[in-house]
């Protein structure tokens, strides 16, 4: 029995528990979603008839400047599905206009600086119409247009969300990126989406430690000629920023020549909203393209339902606005809802433990969404300090980016949730634009580690993978997969839309693939298992194993390397990197710092490549620990076996199997033999 089956029978026995009655009565109003019946009906709606189920919801939610006339076209098996064709809108205007001129002094952001003395500032949806407004004009004003491309590489800060909604004012596609990432990470998608102009900041501050934003574009873009201009907010007042004439300039200074009202520009409903880089398992990362309308209504919808947020609630996000969590449920969708969103910039231990909780305390959030690995960390070193604050105003606590634990939700349900809330485990991708799988809050009961139900238009698919073939029924396992096109979906890869069909579309023709391996129990609750390709996931971010390997394969000693992920407690997976060495250049299996003679010890070893990884990805793919090997396990035809390696990382030796289709079965026990010098007896 495969450990996804084994999940599925164990979860067999699980009895799925209904919302708390608490949570009913710290509602501002009736669910969206009432029970499970209505959920199954609505969901019904949304599978047979898609056309007229989301284009109901497009016109009820969003505001066309132009109405659709075809609400859905395309099939997967062509790569070519769209939605509300003919229809014309702004997202600017949908996310900031028309709560401005309705509702101009409700709150629309609440900061939480670095340092809590700085905190918090608030913006109304007025004051963010004239800051959005603002930095349109100053990009038009550079000649940025509909359908140009710019760059962003921002704290989490209200400055990011401003850049953003002023960007798609224009038209204009926005790529973020993570503001943790490496100036040769940042300089590579720069150079992929052509990006213009670069919005970024002087300095950022995370847990009191300063980052050199401005220095690290500065290097990123040196000798690019495709960036123009870069436009500097003050986030520090640092006095020793390099400014070059002509091309960078002050965010404050140049926001001073334009008035406070800028026209959003209307576009197309397929037209590119934004590009988000995300790590794919063939090396170069994938500008990851979605659509305008089909976007801002996946946002709305899965924020509404999923959540159950309702205009006067406040939704506090845990996520950088880098990835796609910080996209869809710190911006997009609890602004496009009208509602206020935490725009948090530092981390759950700064200055200590307590931080999240006196940010539900001060501002009465209602909705709390953080990653496991966070909450994992709060368990271990901060669970007193949760009864030292008022956080009884929370009513949905939501979980992102990697499958929660049985054991890790129940924790949260009981300590943060104080058995009163309702669970959101959330499952859904860079890809999907919005969530794929969760159980609507005030109607799907919930399972401890189970993400649920699909949402509206998800037909999900349990595949064989040996087979191909879609196994029916419940209490089955294999590979998820997703059988028709939904408006959110990504529509393709920048520039690349070849390794889109390839990765997405054309493992199982006529589905969508995940890459992740789930399971669906007698309940039809769906149990999602992890990835099933060359992606390792580390506090939910996604990282390309070959993009590590790639970095690694520039060290001077290096001559083959392989990747992989293993299970980690703290941040769900952590990077294990295997390295061969070239000829001739020796490494000491000594613990000591200093080397002998004309060997470098293995922790000097160590330590050069995790420099290296920083340097060119960043901090979070350094890896865990890095093993030398005399070989790397391969089949004939050359591809490394990053499976055996797995299972010996993991200490399943013993589960290895058959290694006779190996050109090189002998090395298995070499690495074997390695792994337990190098780390089972290291940590001992």
């Amino acid at each position: 029995m495969t450990l996804q089956h084994q999940v599925v029978h164990e979860a067999n026995n699980l009895v799925a528990r209904s919302t708390p009655k608490e949570f009913f009565q710290n509602q501002p109003e009736e669910s969206f979603c009432k029970d499970l019946a209505q959920y199954k009906e609505l969901h019904k709606q949304s599978i047979e008839n898609p056309e007229k189920f989301f284009g109901d919801f497009a016109n009820q939610l969003l505001d066309w400047d132009k109405p659709f006339v075809k609400a859905k076209n395309g099939h997967l098996r062509s790569g070519d599905a769209s939605w509300f064709l003919g229809g014309k809108l702004n997202a600017s205007f949908n996310c900031v206009d028309r709560h401005a001129f309705n509702t101009p002094d409700k709150v629309a952001i609440i900061y939480e600086a670095d340092e809590e003395t700085e905190s918090p500032v608030k913006l109304t949806y007025a004051d963010l119409l004239s800051e959005v407004s603002k930095v349109a004009a100053i990009l038009s004003d550079w000649g940025v247009k509909k359908g140009d491309r710019v760059a962003i590489y921002l704290p989490m800060i209200p400055a990011a969300i401003i850049a953003i909604l002023a960007v798609v004012r224009l038209g204009a596609v926005h790529s973020i990126v993570f503001a943790g990432f490496s100036a040769a990470s940042l300089r590579d998608r720069i150079v992929d989406c052509d990006a213009k102009v670069i919005i970024t900041s002087d300095e950022g501050k995370r847990a009191s430690k300063v980052i050199h934003s401005k220095k690290i574009v500065d290097t990123a873009i040196d000798g690019l000629s495709v960036v123009e201009k870069v436009l500097v907010f003050q986030r520090t007042a640092a006095s020793n920023i390099p400014m070059k004439f002509g091309r960078d300039f002050w965010w404050h200074e140049e926001a001073k020549k334009f008035s406070g009202y800028f026209p959003p520009t209307s576009v197309d409903s397929e037209d590119p909203l934004f590009l988000l880089y995300t790590s794919g398992s063939t090396g170069s990362p994938k500008g990851v393209v979605h659509s305008t309308a089909g976007y801002l209504l996946g946002a709305a919808l899965t924020t509404r339902y999923v959540f159950d947020i309702h205009q006067q609630d406040i939704l506090f996000t845990a996520g950088d606005v880098g990835w796609i969590t910080g996209h869809t449920y710190a911006c997009y969708g609890p602004l496009l809802l009208g509602c206020a969103t935490i725009i948090f910039e530092s981390t759950p231990t700064y200055p200590d433990i307590g931080r999240y909780w006196r940010i539900v305390q001060r501002h009465k959030a209602t909705h709390f969404y953080v990653a496991p690995t966070a909450l994992r960390l709060i368990k271990q070193l901060g669970e007193s300090a949760i009864a030292k604050y008022d956080i009884s105003s929370l009513r949905t606590l939501g979980s992102v980016g990697e499958p929660i634990a049985p054991e890790l939700w129940q924790w949260y349900d009981e300590k943060i949730g104080q058995g009163r809330c309702h669970i959101a485990d959330t499952y859904w991708q860079t890809e999907s634009g919005c969530h794929l799988i969760a159980p609507l809050a005030g109607a799907v009961p919930t399972k401890p580690g189970s993400a649920t139900v699909p949402f509206f238009g998800i037909d999900a698919a349990i595949i064989d993978p040996v087979s191909g073939k879609e196994l029916k029924g419940n209490d089955v396992a294999g590979v998820l997969a997703i059988k028709n096109s939904w408006p959110s979906m990504a529509r393709s890869v920048f520039r690349n839309h070849d390794r889109y069909i390839d990765t997405y579309l054309k493992p199982y023709p006529g589905y969508y693939f995940t890459g992740d391996g789930a399971g669906r129990d007698n309940d039809g609750y769906y149990w999602i298992r992890g990835r099933v390709d060359d992606v390792v996931n580390v506090s939910g971010h996604r990282l390309s194993t070959a993009e590590i390997e790639a970095a690694l394969l520039e060290h001077s000693g290096v001559s083959e390397a392989a990747v992989v992920g293993i299970h980690d407690d703290l941040t769900g997976q952590a990077v294990v990197a295997f390295v061969g060495l070239k000829e001739g250049y020796l490494v000491s299996r000594i613990k000591e710092s200093e080397s002998k003679g004309d060997h470098i010890t293995l922790t000097q070893l160590r330590q050069e490549l995790r420099i290296k990884i920083r340097a060119e990805i960043g901090p979070f793919a350094a890896p865990k620990t890095v093993i030398v090997v005399p070989d790397l396990p391969k089949t004939r035809s050359g591809k490394i076996m990053r499976r055996i390696l797995r299972k010996i990382i993991s200490n399943e030796a013993d589960q290895i199997g058959d290694t006779s289709t190996l050109s090189n079965p002998s090395a298995v026990e070499k690495i074997i033999t390695s792994v337990d010098e190098q780390f089972f007896n290291f940590k001992k």
